[in-house]
């Protein structure tokens, strides 16, 4: 694999607190230019301009076992080995915990005498936690100081010293326990994550001169024929050369209704074959297929992380320290201030504020919370890039959609000839096709396909596309120009009026006016849907942005109900009209733009949130935007501020759960109402029941 950014699997990480250690510790290493760890995903991603990934995995494996042992680092693109060990380790560890625990049970029914009970109970401590304080001593010498394996050892051992043998141990069981059952639901809940979009292909069936032969989607090229059968997964983006079938597109799209897929329709990796033979030619290889990239998007959104995870990153920074010296303060002052206060009975109170301030309850279910909700979103066909955007969808205000192939469905077709002096209607159709004839735009498709006939190339001796206007050509020695009535007025030439609804193309031979083509677009049948929908959620303005002429545009935009309409503009006028409402948002108010095409691009990059349609978009608005609409829906707009809601909701009450329910007992404790039991039992359940509730998201019907 070529030098860069390299990607890893990190199996067994359970622990969000260790994933930042192993990214400050795999940074930390000569060579690497850029590190990052994605807890949700249990993936690290590198960069290095100087090593290739032999040199990567073997520093990576080294440092990440030197940080956290039970961690084991693979390649991305290798498969899970059957037996990764994972079994072996959670034997040996429930080995452990029952000797533990049956030692502590001798030493409490037995009564052996003093010496004989501290050694049973300090043996049972160590078989259960020794691995927590090896981790916390090494941590402090690393400078790593306030962490969860610090605040454990330090409340098991403050009990040790205080001669509460029993507690020290059945704190530091019922935590092991608790981070058994705390990695079996985090596991879990990647897992439903990971089952929703578990659309990668295994394998492609690769027609060769001597048969068929099974590969890796990997190896496949451009241009290669792949048979899919009834019930395959299609592995790549192609086009059908032959046979015809139903495919089922729900992995990608969110959409349950079967499409027909026959020779010369285009396909997309992750649709499901249904009933016929597919003989695919592929357009693209596996990196640039739409698989790929929704898997890549999708794993790789958390590193963009929102507000509230950021929040919760520094809050537990700061909160740790802040409880360990409130903690010290409520062990030694009473005693000094107080008098009859037992410095005993308030160091046992100290150790038991340090055990419920553990914030494992947050760091934890937060980012699954998110993670979550990209899944979800997944599942419904609209791809998030990142928390952050699936954060800002909440306070959308503002939607502002492109016409043509965002609110219109961009087949156009030729629906009037209108020649003018002495040109005829096929000289008219004619010198626009040629004029068209290097042209991707829809358009000009509808225009060519409407001629009928073949085309030359070799007649154009120059070609000019003016963006926002039109084309310039020189075509048999005839100058031609189809554009828009800009254009004409650029050029000087009289075009009249026209009153005619619909996108108007103006051509003109040898400066003088020809005609005009009219040329209709049909609108999408969600496209009142999805404005009406946006109004229901609390956005206050929907806007048009077309470069259409002004009739064209209040005719699409009046009938599925925008409230504001701006036309005739060029792409940079587009750019200006988005800056000036965004001039116009409150602080906690964003604007989306929907849109399409090449010329979208920069709005899209521009808007707080732009979103692209990912079925018949360009690539460039693709890349561009932050949210991809697989559909080409724009009612999935809406599907994707509930999803966001949804999500930020369940989010926020774990953060209020969290919270309160540690405040509660953190109050208990510091009054001697709670013991070390209730305070290990509180941040254990705090802790599942908040990975529990964050995995709701993916569950929750539309609301």
């Amino acid at each position: 694999m070529e030098k860069g950014k390299q990607e890893f699997m990190l199996n067994g990480l359970d622990c969000s607190n260790c994933a930042k250690k192993i990214e400050n510790g795999v940074r930390g290493i000569d060579g690497i230019d850029s590190c990052a760890v994605n807890f949700a995903a249990s993936t690290l991603t590198v960069s290095s301009s100087e090593k290739d990934e032999q040199w990567l995995l073997n520093e990576v494996a080294k440092k990440v076992k030197s940080i956290e042992s039970h961690v084991t680092v693979r390649p991305k693109h290798e498969k899970k080995p059957a037996d990764d060990g994972y079994k072996k380790r959670l034997q040996h560890m429930l080995l452990r915990l029952a000797a533990g625990a049956v030692l502590g049970a001798i030493a409490l029914l037995a009564h052996p005498g003093a010496a004989m009970e501290f050694l049973l109970y300090f043996a049972a401590y160590l078989i259960i936690g020794g691995d927590i304080v090896a981790r916390a001593i090494k941590n402090i010498f690393r400078g790593q100081v306030f962490d969860e394996h610090f605040l454990m050892a330090l409340a098991t051992i403050g009990a040790f010293i205080i001669h509460q043998y029993p507690e020290g141990v059945a704190v530091m069981l019922f935590y092991q326990i608790g981070e058994l059952f705390q990695g079996a639901a985090v596991s879990r809940s990647r897992k439903s994550i990971s089952e929703l979009m578990d659309i990668r292909p295994d394998y492609a069936n690769l027609k060769t001169g001597e048969g068929i032969r099974l590969v890796s989607p990997e190896e496949v090229k451009i241009g290669d024929i792949i048979i899919v059968n009834p019930g395959e997964n299609i592995p790549l983006d192609g086009r059908v050369a032959a046979g015809a079938s139903m495919v089922d597109t729900s992995a990608l799209t969110g959409e349950s209704v079967p499409k027909k897929a026959e020779k010369g329709k285009d396909v997309m990796a992750g649709f499901i074959n249904q009933n016929g033979v597919l003989h695919i030619e592929v357009t693209k290889g596996y990196e640039d297929s739409a698989v790929s990239k929704i898997l890549d998007l999708v794993q790789n959104a958390s590193s963009r992380k929102a507000q509230t995870e950021n929040f919760i990153t520094k809050f537990a920074k700061y909160y740790t320290p802040a409880v360990v010296i409130i903690a010290m303060l409520l062990a030694f002052l009473p005693p000094l201030l107080i008098s009859g206060a037992v410095l005993s009975d308030w160091v046992y109170r100290a150790l038991i504020f340090l055990v419920i301030s553990c914030p494992c309850a947050l760091v934890v279910s937060i980012p699954l919370g998110f993670f979550g909700g990209i899944g979800a979103a997944s599942k419904a066909g609209v791809l998030v890039k990142g928390s952050n955007y699936l954060e800002a969808l909440n306070q959308v205000k503002y939607a502002v959609f492109d016409k043509t192939g965002t609110l219109t469905k961009g087949s156009f077709e030729v629906t009037e000839l209108n020649p003018a002096g002495e040109f005829t209607k096929e000289e008219l159709l004619e010198a626009a096709a040629l004029a068209e004839i290097h042209s991707q735009h829809p358009i000009a498709e509808s225009i060519r396909k409407a001629y009928g006939k073949t085309l030359s190339a070799e007649t154009i001796k120059s070609y000019e596309e003016i963006p926002g206007h039109g084309i310039k050509a020189t075509v048999n020695g005839k100058a031609i120009l189809a554009g828009n009535m800009k254009l004409m007025d650029k050029e000087q030439i009289d075009h009249g009026q026209t009153r005619i609804t619909g996108t108007v193309v103006h051509i003109a031979i040898d400066h003088r006016y020809a005609g005009s083509i009219v040329i209709a677009d049909e609108i999408k049948e969600d496209a009142k849907q999805a404005v009406t929908a946006l109004k229901a959620l609390g956005v206050k303005r929907t806007i048009m942005l077309t470069g259409d002429t002004k009739q064209t545009g209040e005719a699409v935009g009046k009938s599925v109900g925008i409230d504001d309409i701006y036309a005739d503009l060029l792409p940079q006028d587009k750019v200006e009209q988005i800056e000036a409402l965004e001039a116009k948002l409150l602080p906690n108010e964003k604007l989306i733009f929907v849109g399409d095409g090449i010329n979208d691009t920069p709005v899209l990059a521009r808007a707080d949130i732009g979103a692209a349609m990912g079925g018949l978009g360009s690539d460039a608005a693709v890349e561009a935007a932050d949210i991809v609409l697989m559909t080409d829906q724009p009612s999935k707009i809406a599907e994707a501020i509930r999803v966001a809601r949804r999500t930020r909701r369940i989010v926020w009450q774990n953060i209020g759960f969290a919270l309160g329910v540690k405040a509660i007992f953190l109050l208990l404790g510091a009054l001697g109402f709670a013991t070390m039991w209730e305070a290990v039992f509180s941040d254990v359940g705090v802790t599942l029941l908040a990975v529990g509730n964050a995995m709701r998201i993916m569950r929750l019907k539309n609301e």
